[in-house]
């Protein structure tokens, strides 16, 4: 081993494929929480197709609830900021879990961290299509292919990506435009304002081998088998929630008797 690669801090990289979104949140909030090292965790797709919402989204501004409800599609609230995102089996979810020392000079800040990010999927990206960072989404062009959200602790920070390989576009219909869209998006409809990776890159596994490849290029990375690790932790309870079907026909019935209220103030 090289004087510079014993220099890296060492990154601890852990893959999975098909892996429940609720599991994934769990084990990432579990490694930021509990554990003092690096981790890069990726999962090839995930099912069956879920609704993830950042931990201060109003699900009655960002959720098609009665179709939600009536096709029992599962809603999670995660642990991290971010926006609301469909996920499913075209989605690749990319995470990283830092100490605030393990990229020399970044500040543990949003836009610090995106920048960074930005520029390591910029070498991924760059023999492949357009890539832009822009505002807080990954893009081809002026189209969105990644989401990103971040979790920043006293002395820890996890960023984490769904990329869209594939979609579906039946399961756009169950999210909402948000209210506070980017600029970019210019109020366009999600089928516009979204692309596929497929389009641009030839394999997901081109795709995950070059995430791979980068973060060598600052970290020592070391494949981890997670059972290896993790010694069972009973009393480690995640924040990520999956909302039930009564959380959900709560919130129209308490819209319908808002409604209801304000329907009785205009008529008196």
């Amino acid at each position: 081993m090289s004087a510079t690669a014993a220099a890296r801090p060492l990154m601890r990289l852990v893959t999975m494929s098909g892996a429940p979104i609720l599991r994934q949140l769990h084990l990432e909030e579990r490694l930021l929480r509990r554990t003092a090292d690096n981790w890069c965790v990726i999962n090839d797709g995930t099912a069956p197709p879920t609704i993830v919402m950042g931990v201060s989204g109003r699900v009655s501004e960002l959720v098609e609830i009665e179709p939600v409800l009536r096709d029992r599609v599962p809603v999670v609230r995660r642990f991290s900021g971010g926006g609301t995102v469909i996920v499913d089996q075209g989605t690749v979810f990319v995470t990283f879990i830092c100490n605030k020392s393990a990229v020399a000079g970044l500040q543990p800040f949003p836009r610090d961290i995106m920048s960074w990010s930005g520029q390591l999927y910029g070498k991924v990206f760059d023999r492949f299509g357009e890539f832009h960072l822009r505002e807080n989404d990954y893009a081809f062009s002026h189209r969105k292919f990644g989401g990103n959200a971040q979790s920043i602790t006293k002395n820890r920070w996890v960023h984490h990506t769904s990329f869209l390989w594939d979609y579906d576009v039946k399961n756009m219909d169950y999210l909402k435009i948000p209210k506070r869209a980017p600029e970019y998006r210019l109020e366009r409809n999600h089928t516009d304002f979204l692309c596929r990776m497929k389009e641009y890159m030839p394999s997901r596994s081109v795709f995950t081998d070059g995430v791979i490849t980068a973060l060598g290029e600052q970290f020592t990375v070391q494949p981890t088998d997670l059972e290896t690790v993790l010694s069972s932790d009973e009393e480690f309870l995640p924040s990520t929630k999956l909302l039930s079907q009564q959380d959900l026909a709560e919130i129209i019935s308490s819209k319908g008797s808002s409604s209801l209220r304000l329907q009785k103030v205009e008529e008196a």
